[in-house]
This record gives structure tokens, sequence and C-alpha cells, in this order.
């Protein structure tokens, strides 16, 4: 535990001096929020929604939650947060007054997002036009709406810190892993969890139950072997699969907000880091 905090404290001293150093770039910024999925989550489900005023609901084994507003707007959105209240939100999973965030709040990956991206996040999300939508209150299932409970869950489940580069990799295959681990945060709905709702580290993308209840793929090569590159590339671009069928509604989203988005790169940098894993049977039913 006192290991945990004086890393925190640590990381939060260097995170703050090296994002202060220089300005976020908007422009950039608003190309890692589309790679982070950020709309699908903080965009109600309906035509004409504003983006990014928060509504979306996630229906988990936990209760149903619902993305908040993250524009600008002083009252209902982050508009009186600082950089740092933003840092500490993603780095840490903390709210600005020291509170625990609700791990419905994917900062197990987003923790590992390297400073110059959240930097330019959070100068991203300063250009939106605020929004007046109050934020809903989610509705968990007792007892998990006990914040204090979810500091024994980090102790347990939460390792905080930037995405460190592994040099056994090669630098395409460290990007990948990136966008993959980090950015894109698959992990949360394809690596399966515990009783706890920790995610289970030694079955890393071997699907199962997602966080809706529904099954969702391993994304390990056990799966992916019987694809080529050309189909694997397709789907992610169009979400059509090699025998015709069409990826679901939620993953359609994903493709359609994010993986077709990604530049030539970046896609072939996430296909080789996912062709790289060890290949893991499929999570029972």
């Amino acid at each position: 535990m006192i290991g945990f905090a004086l890393a925190v404290v640590a990381l939060a001293s260097l995170s703050s001096a090296s994002l202060a150093a220089a300005a976020g770039d908007p422009k950039h910024g608003e190309y890692v929020v589309r790679v982070g999925g950020c709309m699908g989550c903080h965009t109600e489900d309906r035509k004409g929604a504003v983006a990014f005023a928060g509504g979306r609901a996630l229906k988990t084994p936990f209760g149903t939650f619902y993305g908040p507003n993250i524009t600008p707007d002083p009252k209902a959105g982050i508009g009186q947060w600082t950089e740092t209240d933003f840092v500490r939100a993603l780095r840490y999973g903390e709210r600005p007054d020291g509170a625990n965030f609700l791990p419905v709040f994917p900062y197990l990956s987003f923790t590992k997002i390297k400073d110059s991206d959240l930097r330019d996040i959070w100068a991203y999300l300063r250009t939106l036009p605020p929004s007046s939508r109050a934020n809903q209150p989610h509705e968990p299932r007792f007892p998990f709406g006990w914040r204090l409970l979810v500091t024994p869950w980090k102790w347990l489940f939460f390792t905080p810190g930037p995405f460190v580069e592994n040099k056994q990799r090669t630098p395409v295959l460290d990007r990948g892993a990136y966008l993959v681990e980090a950015l894109g945060h698959c992990g949360e709905c394809h690596t399966p969890r515990n009783l706890l709702g920790g995610p289970k580290r030694d079955r890393l993308l071997a699907g199962g139950k997602g966080p809706d209840g529904k099954r969702v793929p391993n994304l390990t090569p056990t799966r992916l072997k019987d694809w080529n590159d050309r189909e694997l590339k397709e789907f992610l671009l169009t979400g059509t699969t090699p025998d015709d069928d069409a990826a679901n509604e939620t993953m359609g989203e994903v493709i359609r907000n994010t993986t077709s988005r990604l530049t030539p790169e970046d896609l072939a940098a996430l296909m080789a880091y996912l062709r790289s894993l060890p290949p893991l049977p499929d999570e029972p039913r």
C-alpha cells in the first residue's frame, strides 16, 4: 500500500513537470481522441446528440453507467478542471477532489497514455463547444457504487504509469502495443475478468464475456490465424469478415469511429502487434 502511494506521488510530480513544459497540439489531440474511442462513451447513442456531452449508457454486470460530459462547460462539463486535474483522472483514476473514479472508466489502460498525448488530448478538448447537458447519475448494483471500495481494488489490479518502450520489440510492434494497450484500450472489452472485475493478466485479449455481458472474440493469433492480412485489414476498415458477415453493433461502432480512421502506419502497427501475441485458447463460456 505504501509503495503504491509513493509511486503515485512520484509519477504525479514527474507528469506535472513534463506536461507543463509545452503547450499541447489540438490537431494531433483530435486524432488521439479518435484512436482512444472517446466519442463512443461520451456521446449519447441517438441522432443529433452533441458530441462529447455525455449520456451514453454502458450496461455491465456491476450496474449501468453513463459517460460524463467532457466539454469545456464550467458547470456540466470539465470547464473548471485544470490540466493537472485531467492528467490525474487518466493517469491515476482520481477526480479533482481526490475521490476514485469507478473502474468503468478505463484508467487501467489510459494510465499508459504518454505525457505528450495527454497534453494534446487536453488541448483538443478545450476547443470543443461547451454543452450544458447535465450528467446522468450512475446506477450501480450494491455495493459497487462505493468509491471507497475502489482503493483496495486498485491495490490489486492497478499499476499507474505511462507506457514504457520495450527494446526487445521493433518500433512498429512497440507502436502497435501502445495503440492496443493504452490508447485503444482493447483489453477493457477483450480481456476476461475475474469475479472482482479485475482483468486476468495471463489472458490478455483472449476474449470471453464483454462489459455488456455479450461474448467478445479472442484477438490473439488463435483466432486471427484464420485471417490473412488483407482480410484483417478489410475487417478493421469496413467491418466485413472473410465470410461476408458484418461486425456486431458495438464493434461496428469502433470500426466506424476508430480503426477505419487510423493512419495506414498505425493500422499496420496494430495488426502486427496482434499477430505477435502468444496464441491463447478461447475463454470458456
